[in-house]
């Protein structure tokens, strides 16, 4: 009985620090029918195929994300998702926006929806930071790599949407012009955000 209390003890522990999914609890050695048990009785709800959750656990309103980094640890919070998270733009994201690397394929999550881009060398490694969000470490770009990938993948965001990031990130200083203009040339697009940057500064 006390190795049944201590499993399960294990298992609200690793719950409690946030999202998990079903294959941490083989590094815990937790055996899975414990998992089964406790959202049986109403302590553990499953988020998604492979991702749990304890129930009524504090969740900030970035929760989605965190889920999604938990479900896919390579993936990069970008565009209007990180705008999001940098106070940047007006712009509410429908779906979570990831930035992968180009050979990876393109994870399939009942939820959240997100969207996914791809990029390869410096225009993926460029301007990544880590936040802790509900317990889950996050990889995000920079607020200046998140605008300079706005204007990237400006078909698939729109212009205006990337000018007003833009704006925004001159506006309230969240990083200096040749921060951005370093992220542009990583992202090979300084030739492309120059004239915008010269036109509003």
């Amino acid at each position: 009985m006390a190795s049944l209390s201590s499993k399960t003890e294990a298992l609200l522990r690793l719950a409690r620090k946030g999202p998990f999914r079903a294959k941490d609890l083989d590094a815990a050695k937790i055996p899975r029918p414990y998992l089964r048990r406790l959202c049986d009785r109403g302590v553990l709800d499953r988020v998604d195929r492979g991702l749990y959750r304890l129930v009524g656990a504090p969740a900030s309103e970035l929760q989605s994300l965190a889920q999604v980094a938990k479900r896919v640890p390579r993936g990069i919070i970008c565009l209007l998702s990180a705008l999001e998270v940098h106070g940047l733009g007006t712009e509410a994201p429908h779906a979570i926006w990831l930035l992968l690397d180009r050979r990876a394929r393109t994870p399939k999550l009942g939820y959240p929806r997100i969207e996914v881009v791809h990029a390869s060398g410096a225009a993926l490694e460029h301007g990544v930071e880590v936040r802790v969000i509900d317990g889950v470490k996050v990889r995000i770009t920079t607020p200046a790599k998140t605008v300079a990938d706005c204007f990237r993948f400006r078909r698939h965001i729109g212009l205006e949407l990337a000018l007003a990031a833009l704006r925004d990130y001159l506006r309230t200083r969240q990083g200096t012009i040749d921060a951005l203009l370093e992220a542009a040339r990583a992202d090979r697009i300084h030739a492309v955000i120059r004239p915008y940057v010269e036109a509003l500064t």
